[in-house]
């Protein structure tokens, strides 16, 4: 709810790196929709921090509310952004290393 919102905005108002991957709830039902609102005004907000968005659907989020800019990299590979994270090869990378 609205408390924890807060918390979590000042809590994001005092990063240096952000990680966010996937919304706070179901964005797409406006009365769903405010926590992950929230959540992307703080990170965008933030102009101090590397702010990074994983998932499709946490980008279509900043997309709506205007705030793609103002984030440092939005990938709309959430799964992918992930296992990038936890070192894991990818496919894709793996192949343009191979064409080194």
């Amino acid at each position: 709810g609205p408390d924890t919102s807060k918390k979590y905005s000042e809590i994001i108002s005092k990063a240096r790196t952000l990680i966010w991957n996937g919304p706070m709830g179901v964005f797409e039902w406006s009365r769903f929709a405010r926590g992950s609102e929230a959540v992307a005004r703080a990170v965008a907000a933030n102009r101090q921090a590397t702010s990074v968005i994983g998932g499709g659907s946490t980008a279509e989020l900043v997309g709506s509310l205007g705030l793609v800019d103002q984030i440092t990299h939005v990938s709309t590979g959430g799964g992918a952004s992930l296992e990038f994270l936890e070192g894991k090869v990818l496919p894709g990378v793996a192949a343009l290393d191979d064409a080194e």
